[in-house]
């Protein structure tokens, strides 16, 4: 009988925000995935959890893949998890889900955390009917995106690093116009948690006002 892949989130930023399910079910899977080891063993160490971490990662996903894919179907029930937040979101999982997907091997993912779902509530702008884009392309292909994203009349949800959020706002004032209403959203769930609502003329002023620190989210209103 084949075992079980559990796409497990963790907190985005506040170690209380992990659910008593999740705790549950690392405790009980064979080995958990992860992308640092040093980073999760923190968070398995203040929950008790002590089972194998394996690493698995943008840089080495193609190549693990198989032998998880081997281990569930040799019974064992497994457990993924990223630095923070849901993994396959923006995080690695896509591959893994698609091979046990191809397999037709059993999947479960529990509920949880995940960045842009807070960032969008407090944003005020309309959530009925979003895109989330994820993060942008670092070079090419950056402006066809942007360009297709201002044809979308949803809300635009996008991650930013703090290092290029003063390039990406210029860009998205390029791309959706100057009255555009933004918010940006940092430090989610952490001491520093900050939201900034206003024009992209605005937020282009606040961000270039200070040093932003922690990932950025990005909430655009382009309905």
């Amino acid at each position: 009988m084949s075992g079980i892949l559990y796409f497990v989130p963790t907190p985005v930023g506040n170690l209380e925000d992990m659910t008593f399910r999740a705790v549950k079910v690392l405790k009980e899977v064979d080995y958990i995935l992860c992308e640092d080891t040093r980073t999760s063993g923190i968070l398995l160490k203040h929950y008790e959890i002590s089972k194998p971490l394996r690493s698995y990662h943008l840089h080495n996903e193609h190549q693990a893949t198989d032998k998880v894919v081997q281990d569930l179907e040799n019974g064992q029930n497994i457990a993924i998890i990223t630095d923070a937040g849901t993994p396959g979101i923006s995080d690695p999982g896509y591959l893994l889900a698609k091979a046990c997907a191809d397999k037709n091997l059993e999947m479960i993912c529990l509920p949880g955390a995940t960045a842009f779902v807070p960032a969008l509530v407090v944003s005020g702008l309309p959530n009925h009917d979003f895109y989330f884009a994820g993060f942008l392309p670092q070079k090419k292909g950056r402006q066809t995106k942007l360009k297709q994203l201002a044809e979308e009349k949803k809300t635009i949800i996008l991650y930013e690093s703090p290092h290029k959020i003063n390039t990406t706002l210029e860009q998205i004032k390029e791309f959706f116009g100057e009255e555009t209403k933004i918010s940006l959203s940092r430090e989610i769930s952490k001491k520093f948690e900050e939201t900034k609502r206003g024009t992209i003329s605005e937020l282009i002023d606040f961000s270039k006002s200070k040093t932003l620190k922690g990932e950025i989210v990005l909430v655009v209103n382009n309905s």
